[in-house]
């Protein structure tokens, strides 16, 4: 028999880490080859991750809803043919030979030691840990399942001190602060009434949080708001809809004019399609348009790639195809990559003004809100009744100011009023 290890693949050429969310398998599962081992999560996608052999399932190495190294070592599986030693133990054996030397600590520890420890399987993410601190594994006590070491019982771990004595150095300092935390944040007379529920976040929600926290900490948000007449564009789409329909397959909405409106205006403003890193500006390319879709439950991105080589047609069909995948749960993990600007439709939802969060590393982020009917003021000194809407831009402070913000605004607002005919569609 043979050991073949499953690592955590690539997702993405910007994706260094991701989480498994949820194992689909178990130790001792048989398992067939691409059959789905686990379901991981990196940049709001949740992706299953198949088998590339037909065995047996014999461990697994690493926490749920924790982040990892692209290579991580996931989980083994033992497969028919000839024997082959397993990377983990060839490993495992160099971080146990330092213990026979050591005196009697290590006999004291033998009955408390975990099982997942004594065998020697530790997760890579440890080994790099302990070997970093220099610290010998077989003194360590786990409280991972099934008594595995984690990384947070290496960077608890006291050197110098037996696994009995360490709880007890760290007891001092440690105790009251975690005893006091799920007091304040779970009340007792709060859960005590019956009528709450606690629902774990999944893995989406759990990386959006992480990605909104990640932009509202590193980004200093700024917010500018024009509004625009869009009567022309009401006119358009009501009069072609019926025929696109029929032509198509597909309805022609109010979104994709604002999409193509966006894109010429990037053209004028190439500081819009760019990204902080490092104290350098990277200018983009490509127009790769992110838009906002979202579930009931989550928010997805996903990414028109080139938008400015499309027509408004074109900008129509690849919106319903992103559209379509979001909420059959069959968006793949490359739809979700390399975007540089995002557009949200959030008039959809009714808003009429709203500030949106930037989708990191991205420049800028704006809110299209909800078209309404206004009367308005024309250049005679007279008044209108117009369709108007309310365009809502976030920037990164570090890389636009007002000015270009408002420019990108204008040039928007005009390319908006060029749509006349149906020819502007195709």
């Amino acid at each position: 028999m043979a050991i073949k290890e499953v690592l955590l693949p690539h997702l993405g050429e910007s994706v260094t880490e991701a989480s498994v969310v949820g194992w689909l398998v178990q130790p001792g599962d048989k398992v067939k080859r691409y059959q789905p081992l686990m379901e991981v999560v990196s940049d709001k996608v949740t992706t299953e991750v198949p088998s590339d052999f037909e065995g047996v399932i014999k461990e697994t190495f690493v926490e749920l809803d924790t982040d990892y190294p692209i290579g991580t070592l996931l989980m083994t599986i033992e497969v028919e043919g000839a024997d082959e030693a397993p990377a983990a133990p060839a490993v495992e054996e160099k971080v146990e030979a330092p213990a026979a030397p050591v005196a009697a600590a290590p006999v004291k520890a033998a009955p408390a030691k975990p099982a997942g420890a004594a065998a020697g399987r530790f997760s890579p993410a440890v080994l790099k840990l302990a070997g970093e601190k220099g610290i010998d594994l077989s003194l360590v006590t786990g409280t991972g399942k099934e008594g595995r070491i984690t990384r947070k019982d290496i960077l608890n771990f006291v050197p110098g001190e037996t696994p009995v004595a360490a709880p007890a150095v760290e007891a001092a300092p440690v105790a009251e602060t975690p005893v006091a935390a799920p007091k304040a944040a779970a009340p007792a007379p709060v859960f005590a009434s019956g009528n709450d529920e606690v629902v774990p976040a999944d893995g989406v929600r759990k990386a959006i949080a992480k990605k909104m926290v990640q932009s509202v900490t590193e980004i200093p948000h700024a917010w500018i708001m024009v509004e625009a007449d869009v009567t022309n564009i009401v006119n358009l789409r009501n009069s072609v809809k019926d025929d696109f329909k029929k032509q198509e397959g597909i309805s022609l909405s109010f979104f994709p004019f604002f999409a193509k409106a966006v894109v010429q205006a990037m053209k004028k403003n190439p500081k819009i399609n760019t990204s902080w890193q490092d104290g350098n500006i990277v200018y983009h390319k490509d127009i790769n348009l992110s838009i906002a879709v979202t579930t009931d439950e989550n928010l997805f991105v996903p990414v028109i790639k080139q938008a400015d080589n499309l027509s408004l047609a074109g900008l129509t069909k690849e919106i319903n195809r992103l559209a379509t995948d979001v909420r059959k749960g069959t968006l793949s993990n490359a739809d979700m990559q390399g975007g540089t600007f995002t557009l949200n439709n959030t008039g959809s939802l009714g808003s009429v003004q709203s500030m949106g969060i930037i989708n990191h590393p991205q420049a800028a982020i704006l809110q299209v809100e909800s078209i309404n009917k206004r009367i308005v003021p024309t250049k005679d000194g007279g008044f209108k009744t117009a369709d108007m809407v309310n365009l809502c831009l976030s920037i990164d402070h570090r890389i636009l100011d007002g000015q270009q913000a408002g420019q990108f605004l204008r040039d928007i607002k005009e390319n908006l009023a060029r749509f006349s005919s149906d020819s502007d569609i195709y």
